[in-house]
């Protein structure tokens, strides 16, 4: 058995015990926690992870663990560099945060979301509760990301962009038929672009700057700028008004 002040998790380096600043609080090598920051009980920060001035870590939150990838992933293998949260981000309990990602200044990951390796979240942007943002996704700043979303791989989502609860990305239109070098295609959801609750989008579409894709849309191709566009599958039926753009409402 190792000693009290370390112990290991899985296949992770030894991790130190640091309970007297949180309860149940485990440490990994190079972790410097600011005086600032506010810790909930039983959170794991692995070896590197950068933590920011005053930020907040929910209840068995999980940082900087690296990723686990099946015996026949395509993804690279190469060890991630550390995670790098920034000042005053927020990670929700039971939130995992893998290795490789940065999450900005005040951004927000809910309870039990999940950001993979090489992934992106801006500033002030919002990762709602049980979302995951897949590996090599990039995130701007001000993006709201409801309940129970699911960011593919290799998508680009730009400022202030809207997903409701339940949206859907997918990258691979064969499924897994194709040969292992093929490359996958993520959707790209440029700025201002809102997506209604249950939508589903195809790989490789480009949702437009400020279109307007309604909740249980199935989008199967790229939309315009602009845009509104509904159905399955969805198609455009008219163009956002200018009093619905960002700038009449940003504050």
């Amino acid at each position: 058995m190792p000693p009290r002040s370390e112990v290991s998790v899985g296949s992770s380096a030894a991790l130190r015990e640091a309970g007297e600043r949180a309860p149940g609080l485990l440490l990994g090598e190079g972790v410097e926690l600011p005086a600032s920051a506010d810790v909930g009980g039983h959170v794991v920060i692995h070896a590197g992870t950068v933590i920011g001035e005053g930020c907040r870590l929910g209840d068995g939150a999980v940082l900087g663990r690296a990723p686990a990838l099946g015996p026949r992933s395509t993804a690279s293998r190469a060890a991630p560099p550390p995670l790098v949260l920034g000042p005053g981000a927020v990670v929700g309990a039971g939130a995992v945060v893998l290795a490789g990602a940065r999450i900005g200044d005040r951004a927000v990951l809910g309870d039990q979301a999940h950001v993979r390796e090489r992934a992106r979240v801006g500033e002030e942007s919002v990762v709602g509760r049980g979302s995951a943002v897949d590996n090599d996704v990039t995130i701007g700043a001000r993006v709201k990301v409801q309940t129970g979303c699911y960011l593919t791989a290799h998508s680009e989502v730009e400022d202030d962009v809207f997903l409701g609860p339940g949206v859907v990305t997918t990258n691979d239109h064969a499924m897994g038929r194709h040969a292992r070098d093929e490359p996958l295609h993520g959707v790209f959801l440029r700025r201002a672009c809102r997506i209604g609750g249950a939508a589903a989008l195809l790989p490789g579409v480009e949702i437009g700057e400020e279109s307007f894709v309604a909740a249980g849309a199935l989008v199967i191709r790229s939309v315009a700028p602009r845009a509104v566009v509904m159905g399955v599958p969805a198609r455009p039926v008219r163009e956002v008004p200018d009093e619905d753009l960002l700038e009449r409402w940003a504050v």
